[in-house]
């Protein structure tokens, strides 16, 4: 199937009222998708074309799962007010994610974003390091969009935001070379830096996957030097599970389970809800109590009835479908196919991920492992006219970034490899 480059008449109608209405289109591809149905892990457009969804994780299990859609309809019906009345719907969910972190993680806050979640967690950094807000992330992360997570970001910075807190160590790329003793002495060196400023140094906040870095396959204990150093310096390490979290990865429920780390703070987001805005940030009963007496905050929207009657059956789907374990064997499976696609396309430098957060990296020389940045936007462009949604990033942008929902299996994977040696057959360098 091959989807022609020039959007129909609707479509294009549909794209000059949105940029009239909110501005910047903002939308993936040359010739934007105008979705207008999804199920399990496809998607219809406006011309009932089906695409095969290998990128978006925020229907974590599934494109309007029945159980997620009917807990929502049902709680809709019912009540829906904010959390300073009492509700049963939010603790329970509140006792049930909290077993899966461990016992020191214990306590939670409900938002609504992944950014809101991040935020609050700087403002427990501050909270519980004496008003320090020096913070240090990678050279290569994305961590929301308020103005205080917005000024973390190397990839796509705020101008309006005073950055002068923030030091960025260079992200790790295992397939150039990323050594677990040079990720912590860029974090010791970063420690050091902010401590000799007036912000003093609060905490290291990383996605432990690294994934808008390109998920380099870092082995098990890489952030553990990192940790130490940070919680010696008296800092909070902060774990950004918005993408790697809740089985994703198959082989751990969550990212810092799969490097054997423990955060002291764990900001989530996207996937928790399958789509209606779900937000939390699980920290330790003492940090949360020196962020509850710092600061004085509360969410409307957050831990709403309806907002965690959606994340309840999130949790009712992984544990009744036990789909991490099938994420995990997916994820081997897309591995192995990829690793044979590999050698027969030169193109593809290096093939890594876990569970069902995977991809490969493409250069244009595989001996100086150049990054193969324009070609990997004609790649993803030649996927999408043949019925495959996915897209790239990491350094160079020229990694293929594979992220679909939970429901995604060995029959996918035929189908997104096979589409993948014919559209590099057919797309030269």
């Amino acid at each position: 199937m091959n989807r022609p480059d020039t959007p129909s008449p609707d479509t294009a109608d549909l794209i000059a009222r949105r940029r009239r209405v909110l501005g910047g289109a903002q939308l993936f591809y040359d010739t934007p998708v105008h979705l207008v149905r999804g199920e399990g892990v496809h998607v219809w457009d406006a011309d009932g074309t089906r695409f095969l969804d290998c990128y978006n994780n925020v229907p974590h299990v599934g494109h309007c799962h029945p159980h997620v859609v009917e807990a929502i309809s049902r709680q809709a019906a019912t009540l829906n007010t904010h959390t300073r009345y009492l509700h049963e719907g939010v603790v329970r969910y509140g006792e049930r994610l909290t077993a899966t972190l461990g016992k020191d993680l214990s306590a939670m806050i409900m938002v609504c974003t992944g950014s809101e979640a991040n935020d609050i967690a700087l403002r427990m950094a501050e909270a519980a390091t004496g008003g320090k807000r020096g913070i240090i992330v990678t050279d290569h992360t994305y961590h929301g969009n308020t103005t205080a997570v917005a000024a973390l970001g190397s990839t796509n910075p705020s101008d309006t935001s005073n950055a002068d807190h923030v030091r960025r160590v260079p992200a790790p790329d295992t397939y150039r070379g990323a050594d677990a003793d040079d990720f912590t002495a860029a974090v010791v060196a970063a420690i050091a830096d902010l401590e000799a400023t007036e912000y003093g140094f609060a905490a290291l906040l990383l996605c432990p996957f690294f994934a808008n870095e390109g998920f380099p396959d870092v082995a098990h204990g890489f952030l553990n030097g990192a940790v130490a150093a940070t919680r010696a310096a008296g800092g909070l390490f902060i774990a950004d599970e918005v993408q790697p979290g809740f089985g994703r990865l198959g082989d751990a429920f969550w990212g810092h389970t799969h490097l054997g780390v423990v955060p002291d703070v764990v900001t989530l987001g996207k996937p928790m809800g399958n789509g209606h805005p779900v937000a939390g940030v699980v920290t330790t009963t003492e940090i949360l109590s020196a962020f509850r007496d710092g600061f004085r905050y509360f969410n409307t929207f957050g831990g709403n009835p309806v907002s965690a009657a959606a994340a309840n059956a999130v949790l009712d789907v992984l544990e009744d479908e036990e789909l991490p374990g099938q994420a995990a064997d997916t994820g081997r499976y897309a591995r192995a196919c990829l690793e044979e696609l590999a050698q027969r396309h030169a193109v593809i430098g290096d093939v890594r991920g876990t569970g069902l957060f995977f991809g490969v990296e493409l250069t244009t020389d595989p001996a100086a492992r150049t990054p193969a940045t324009e070609y990997t936007l004609r790649v993803v462009e030649a996927c999408r006219q043949r019925g495959i949604l996915l897209n790239k990033n990491g350094i160079g942008y020229a990694t293929l970034k594979v992220r679909p929902n939970l429901q995604f299996r060995r029959a996918h994977v035929d189908q997104l490899v096979d589409t993948l040696d014919q559209v590099f057959e057919a797309t030269p360098l």
